[in-house]
């Protein structure tokens, strides 16, 4: 509250993620995390057979995910990074059993043209790129061409390198700049500002400090890239070391990092556990309502 006794408006940016339908869904956007991987680590491999990912996906859906974001190669910290061949191989079959099979909008999690082709081709509408099309120079192009959403995300190096003592004289400015770079690359290379969405990163290169940086000061990074902003912080390691407590333990953390995110700008939130991230934006929505018309400054 101010001085005055006046409520603080909460920062909006309005959302661009669409439905199936096309029609535009109401910010904040819950994300569900789909990891087709045997690496991850906040759930060990528990979704990699495609049957189970696909269960759990539309699990995702029922419980209020608007989006499911579907991922072939994990990119915590240290990972090695998988060929095309073996991403398409664990990516397409989900994608297309759950564009077939629910109404929310798909999203591929991958850096890879190819993957995002064949991903777009099996029904995914949204490409969401930890390189922000620095890894294959066919990404930008290619997401132009099929007219989806875009999510470019800031990352220091690559996931094998990005812990490795990273250093920023001032993070949040640095990864501002970084976006804007970025979102210039992807318009120069034909995708259009209204299907651009910016993620700032958590814990992708960055120190417990820097992410808590990042979270406090959200609303300069929404002010500077003029796209909705996709917050992910789930399960990461950054509330671990808060904490001490291992990833599947973490879920009441990223619920707090998640309502502050959301008051503070983001359009989106990318997470594990949809159905507890869903009703806490529900109850925050319903606050919001219920505040007295002259009360928010």
């Amino acid at each position: 509250m101010t001085g005055s006794g006046r409520l603080i408006a909460p920062v909006r940016s309005p959302s661009m993620f669409t439905g199936r339908d096309g029609s535009q869904l109401p910010s904040p956007v819950v994300v569900g995390v789909l990891n087709v991987t045997p690496d991850s680590f906040s759930d060990g491999g528990r979704w990699f057979d495609a049957g189970a990912a696909v269960r759990h996906g539309l699990e995702m859906a029922q419980s209020g995910a608007a989006v499911v974001d579907v991922g072939g190669e994990s990119t915590r910290p240290g990972a090695e990074p998988v060929d095309a061949a073996e991403e398409l191989r664990r990516v397409v079959p989900v994608v297309e059993r759950l564009a077939a099979e629910c109404d929310v909008a798909i999203s591929v999690d991958t850096t890879k043209a190819a993957v995002a082709r064949a991903a777009i081709a099996a029904g995914a509408t949204v490409v969401n790129d930890v390189s922000a099309g620095r890894f294959d120079p066919e990404m930008l192009g290619t997401v132009a061409d099929a007219g989806v959403r875009y999510i470019a995300m800031h990352m220091r190096g690559e996931p094998r390198t990005m812990q490795h003592d990273p250093i920023y004289v001032d993070v949040v400015h640095e990864v501002a700049e970084f976006l804007v770079e970025r979102l210039d690359a992807a318009r120069a290379a034909g995708i259009e500002s209204e299907r651009l969405i910016a993620d700032p990163g958590i814990g992708f290169g960055k120190t417990v400090d820097h992410n808590l940086a990042l979270l406090a000061r959200l609303p300069e990074i929404v002010d500077r890239v003029g796209v909705p902003v996709m917050v992910g912080t789930s399960r990461k390691s950054f509330l671990g070391a808060l904490l001490d407590v291992p990833p599947d333990q973490r879920d009441d953390a990223t619920l707090a990092t998640v309502v502050w995110a959301v008051e503070h700008g983001a359009s989106a939130v990318r997470v594990h556990n949809v159905a507890g991230t869903v009703r806490a934006v529900r109850v925050l929505d319903a606050i919001r309502r219920a505040v007295p018309e002259g009360l928010v400054a």
